[in-house]
């Protein structure tokens, strides 16, 4: 007997007709003789209508308040969800973050996650019970409901997995693993039967929108082996595992990209230490996370500095750099919501030169212009026009062989 830990993400509970069909899946695991949790999104497109509602209602909302709307959307799915169930004769229970509890900090809307305790999850399940848990969710330590960020779900389950030290966690949505690139945009994307945390890590953190970067984290510190499965169908998914030889002889495992990004450009910056210090502490002291950043080569004692955010928290960063420019009389703050990010991650790259040479030749060669650049170990990730994203995708995908 085993205890697996599985993942439905929106799409899969998006009406009850799917509710019920995720209830067959769930029976079938749990017949086969194995303890079982199960953690559940909103129902597709709810979360999104309540953040709809809050933006109606102030430019921007309370982060305590946020949290205590938009934790409603998994509250429905696990009550329908258990009473599925329940109706076809299983012992279920349902619980939302506070009930277990999942302890979290207090930073609202992009909470991390502290503990769990365990305890009445395990009194259920030697109980035979099949545990229903709403993802997404904690409580912190004065008592208010947190919310882990969008695609927080995802980190729930690797969590409880962990926690629990579950032999598997089966992560379902609406594809069947992970692919080379976006199948949506690149018809010759192929599904991967295995790849490395790490790996994972890049593509989740470059846009990739399988798996939420924090649940890859969760999985590489604890060992947690996540299977990345379709619920539409009985198809074997994606292992992310740990790394194998295997994989370090691939060169490039997969590209990714991100429309959610926004560019932010302090213009005529005095060139002196703790300019650049000043911007991003304020930023992070706003809980706002800088992803890419590039300072020009100082000409007459001034420079520029520039940097991305999400587009989500462009509005709040902006208003928080104009502050910040006045401060340090720079001569212009400018934004451009009208770019993307476009990266290609590989283990190979550790051992083999000219990479970087491939990739910004194919784009040249296409007339597309890169606005920054960003480099780690196993990825290269390039700043282009919004506009040029799809053919910059299949670019990529084409030049590194990926099609198989």
């Amino acid at each position: 007997m085993a205890l697996v830990v599985q993942k439905y993400g929106g799409t899969s509970v998006g009406t009850t007709d799917r509710i019920k069909n995720v209830a067959k899946r769930i029976i079938k695991t749990y017949d086969a003789g194995n303890d079982l949790i199960v953690v559940v999104s909103a129902m597709s497109g709810e979360t999104n209508k309540l953040v709809a509602l809050a933006n109606e209602i102030c430019d921007i909302p309370d982060g305590r308040e946020y949290d205590v709307l938009v934790a409603t959307g998994e509250q429905v799915t696990i009550g329908l969800l258990a009473m599925c169930l329940k109706s076809m004769g299983y012992k279920a229970k349902s619980y939302q973050g506070w009930q277990v509890p999942i302890i979290t900090d207090s930073s609202c809307t992009k909470a991390r996650i502290e503990s769990i305790d365990d305890k009445n999850i395990r009194a259920d399940l030697k109980e035979g019970t099949i545990v229903i848990l709403a993802g997404f969710q904690g409580i912190d330590s004065a008592n208010n409901v947190t919310t882990l960020g969008r695609g927080g779900s995802d980190t729930s389950a690797v969590a409880i997995a962990a926690a629990l030290k579950a032999d598997v966690c089966e992560i379902y949505t609406d594809v069947d693993g992970v692919y080379t690139t976006d199948p949506n945009v690149c018809k010759e994307a192929r599904k991967m039967e295995k790849i490395s945390y790490d790996e994972m890590l890049e593509l989740a953190s470059l846009g990739a929108k399988v798996l939420q970067i924090r649940s890859v984290e969760f999985a590489k510190k604890y060992n947690v082996d996540v299977h990345v499965r379709s619920s539409l169908n009985e198809n074997t998914g994606t292992m992310v595992t740990r790394e194998d030889k295997d994989m370090e002889g691939i060169l490039v495992s997969g590209v990714a990209y991100d429309k959610n990004e926004a560019k932010i450009a302090v213009m005529g910056v005095l060139d002196k230490p703790g300019i650049a210090a000043r911007i991003l502490t304020a930023l992070s002291d706003a809980n706002i996370s800088v992803d890419m950043i590039v300072q020009n080569v100082s000409s007459a004692g001034m420079t520029d500095f520039t940097f991305t955010v999400t587009k989500s928290d462009l509005k709040q960063a902006q208003i928080i750099t104009n502050e910040v420019a006045k401060e340090i009389h720079a001569k212009e703050v400018v934004c451009d919501e009208n770019i993307s990010k476009i990266s290609i991650v590989g283990l190979g790259m550790r051992s083999h030169a000219g990479v970087a040479t491939r990739m910004f030749t194919a784009l040249a060669q296409n007339g597309i212009n890169i606005q920054m650049i960003s480099t780690s170990e196993i990825k290269i990730s390039v700043v282009i026009d919004e506009k040029y994203t799809e053919l910059a995708v299949r670019l990529m995908h084409e030049t590194f062989g990926l099609a198989g």
